[in-house]
């Protein structure tokens, strides 16, 4: 899609003026809900942010079809548009066009498409939040302002392809994410039947006889660097300039919220911290990797080992107990073969599925951004 080609057209040598987007609409702050209000079986969501609902109430404040924008908070800058009636909570900004001149619709996709650059503005050093005025400046495009007839219309069609283009990327999306939970039940069940066995089928032993178990420590030096620094159990918090622990090693947390009972393999020389477990095989009738998926296939049993009153912690001494199955290394090497590439189906963001959402979601930004990328004059575009 040509976005000059098609605005051209569209157009029809028709001028465009930019216009500050507080001249063409009003914005208001919704009100305070009490919590007490809120319930799950409510007749209309509640919103105290662009994002997603925060429950049901039985009252609404704002009817149908609306943009809001999230406040305050995390998701403060995030745009929204809400098609049913709804109760818009005090961390809530409502846009409400207020000229026959602007569609309500093509005023939502502008927003959306400035969304990073409201996230940007967010300030204050406790909860972060968003000013009226950085909204309120944005310049957005009315084409053909002298004819409000074709105006609307130009708009109109504007919407109507991002409306289509917007459902039939969420159908895909829809789709893929559909397929994703498939084939992660489908990992899951593999992954149980693998590796269940029979009383007598193989022999069991512990963690401890099999396995180096260790912590690690805080970075000599925090110079960015080309190794990751992995304190979470699972996943880099950062990258460091040197390395303490050698790849094809299994991770997890020893203590911290919400970590114990992940598992991580990693493949490269990292940086392993002082709230975070190392283990490799040191059993010639293991393979590590194979130990890993064992691992991961027993998160609850993991955090069955762990102290989880106050602070969550993953003792050594409990750790070290950890029953492992040990069937011949050649089954291993064939369970390990299948489970691998499952993994890299459900998992990997450069092969999997998640890539390819990722994928679609660009590719409608892109068309999103060419086709309201209107010209600009040289005092606006400056």
């Amino acid at each position: 899609m040509s976005s000059v080609n098609f605005l051209e057209k569209l157009l029809d040598g028709v001028a465009v003026e930019w216009r500050a987007l507080g001249e063409v609409i009003k914005l208001e702050k919704g009100r305070q809900l009490n919590k007490e209000l809120l319930s799950e079986d409510g007749l209309y969501p509640a919103y105290n942010g662009g994002g997603a609902h925060s429950g049901f109430t039985d009252t609404f404040n704002y009817t149908e079809n609306k943009i809001i924008i999230s406040q305050g908070g995390a998701s403060a800058g995030f745009v929204n548009f809400v098609t049913s009636k709804f109760y818009a909570n005090a961390h809530c900004y409502v846009v409400l066009p207020n000229i026959e001149a602007v569609a309500n619709r093509y005023v939502y996709y502008l927003l959306k498409l400035n969304q990073e650059r409201l996230t940007g503005k967010k300030h204050g050093a406790g909860i972060p939040a968003l000013r009226t005025s950085e909204i309120l400046e944005i310049l957005i495009p009315i084409p053909c302002p002298e004819n409000q007839k074709k105006s609307l219309e130009t708009q109109a069609e504007i919407v109507r392809i991002l409306d289509a283009m917007t459902a039939h990327t969420a159908e895909l999306t829809a789709e893929l994410t559909a397929e994703l939970t498939a084939r992660k039940k489908q990992y899951n069940y593999y992954r149980d039947k693998l590796l269940s066995f029979e009383d007598g089928e193989v022999e069991w032993k512990t963690l401890g006889d099999l396995c180096s178990i260790g912590v690690g420590q805080a970075p000599v030096e925090n110079e960015p660097g080309e190794y990751a620094f992995v304190n979470a159990g699972t996943t880099p918090s950062g990258y460091v300039s040197a390395y303490n622990t050698e790849p094809n090693t299994i991770t997890t947390p020893s203590r911290g919220q919400g970590g114990i009972g992940y598992v991580g393999y990693q493949t490269d020389r990292f940086w392993c911290g002082p709230l975070c477990y190392r283990i490799r095989s040191t059993s010639e009738t293991l393979s590590t990797r194979f130990l890993y998926h064992v691992m991961a296939n027993a998160t609850q049993e993991i955090v069955g080992l762990a102290n989880m009153t106050g602070v969550p912690a993953l003792n050594k001494k409990d750790l070290v107990g950890f029953p492992v199955p040990v069937p011949s290394y050649a089954e291993q090497a064939r369970i390990v073969a299948i489970l691998d590439k499952f993994d890299a189906l459900t998992n990997s963001i450069t092969e999997g599925l998640p890539r390819e959402m990722e994928l679609r979601q660009k590719q409608y930004e892109h068309y999103r951004d060419l086709l309201l990328s209107f010209p600009k004059p040289e005092e606006v575009a400056s």
